[in-house]
């Protein structure tokens, strides 16, 4: 374990951690670097869930991601949510929290839904200010992700990229780049995925997403089902390679495999990432700048191909939830 960005480590490659492989997790304790929870199915004072999540705290690190924050929302994240939150984050040893740039209620009702902000300038100071006084709440790092998107609004007068890039610089927090989000967003909405990419702070991303996606054709979702595709473990490389060793998660919410299958997933991703800093390496020897990635010929062309496949409805990140009732221990 290194550290670098933000004083924070870089804890390998892991997976998100999911129901159906509790069991398996505990009884053959496989070989993953950390672990990330949903926070949200764990701010529970007892019960299946905390004791499940307490068995796999004694072997492995944790890191803890949220869905509903909801930091450019009308409405402020409640007090209550904030302290479960910090009282979760405080009992793992979390070494950071991170949740979305987005929106998810209005009105007092929660929409469950990460929704995309407007990109003004109206947007960064309510998320900066916001992401300052929440990170001195949690008492430790505060890391926003880039959300894929599904429509722009005619109010916004910036790339998302300069969006989160000003919003993490003036609030000083970190990044959680989601590399599939990037490209999904880019389908949709006809963007070069790798400007998106050379364009963030590389320094403030404190952990990376990969995961898989559902194409409807004119429009791709971001399910997390199925593994990464090609072009996002390019962007991966590319994102490693300018930002040196970052920690790496696979998300896997949708059609969840047999544990084995994931294995082969952070696998997969670990050899990709090995190779990405390998060339930083390979840059340095000649005493050249690691980061100096030598930029695309020309523009990235987003191809649309029609793929039959029905993304099932609903919003399923973090899986299958467990019930409290504390019925089975292993």
């Amino acid at each position: 374990m290194t550290r670098s960005r933000l004083g924070l480590p870089d804890l390998g490659v892991g997976a998100g951690l999911r129901v159906p492989h509790y069991r398996d997790i505990l009884q053959r304790q496989p070989a993953v670097d950390f672990f990330e929870v949903i926070s949200e199915n764990f701010m529970l004072a007892g019960g299946k869930p905390r004791y499940h999540l307490e068995q796999i705290a004694e072997r492995y690190p944790l890191v803890q991601h949220g869905v509903s924050l909801g930091i450019g929302s009308p409405e402020e994240p409640a007090r209550e949510y904030l302290t479960a939150l910090r009282d979760l984050a405080d009992r793992i040893k979390s070494p950071w929290v991170s949740d979305h740039f987005c929106w998810c209620r209005a009105g007092g009702t929660e929409l469950h839904d990460l929704l995309p902000l407007p990109y003004t300038p109206e947007a960064i100071e309510r998320v900066v200010t916001r992401a300052k006084r929440i990170q001195d709440f949690l008492g430790r790092p505060l890391a926003l992700e880039n959300t894929s998107s599904y429509l722009t609004y005619r109010e916004s007068s910036m790339p998302e990229w300069e969006f989160i890039s000003e919003v993490a610089e003036r609030a000083d927090i970190g990044l959680m780049f989601d590399v599939n989000n990037v490209y999904v967003s880019a389908y949709n909405h006809d963007f070069d995925p790798y400007e998106f990419v050379r364009n963030v702070p590389h320094e403030r991303i404190v952990q990376i997403h990969l995961a898989g996606h559902t194409n409807l054709g004119r429009y791709l979702l971001d399910t997390h089902s199925g593994p990464a595709l090609d072009i996002v473990l390019d962007l991966y490389r590319e994102t490693i390679e300018l930002a040196g060793p970052v920690s790496t998660l696979i998300e896997w919410d949708e059609d969840i495999p047999p544990l084995e299958e994931l294995l082969a997933e952070v696998e997969r991703a670990r050899a990709v990432r090995d190779g990405a800093l390998a060339a930083r390496a390979r840059r340095s020897a000649l005493g050249l700048d690691a980061s100096a990635v030598p930029a695309r010929p020309e523009r990235y062309r987003i191809v649309r191909e029609q793929d039959t496949r029905r993304a099932s409805p609903g919003w399923k990140q973090g899986g299958p939830r467990e019930g409290v009732a504390h019925e089975e221990r292993s």
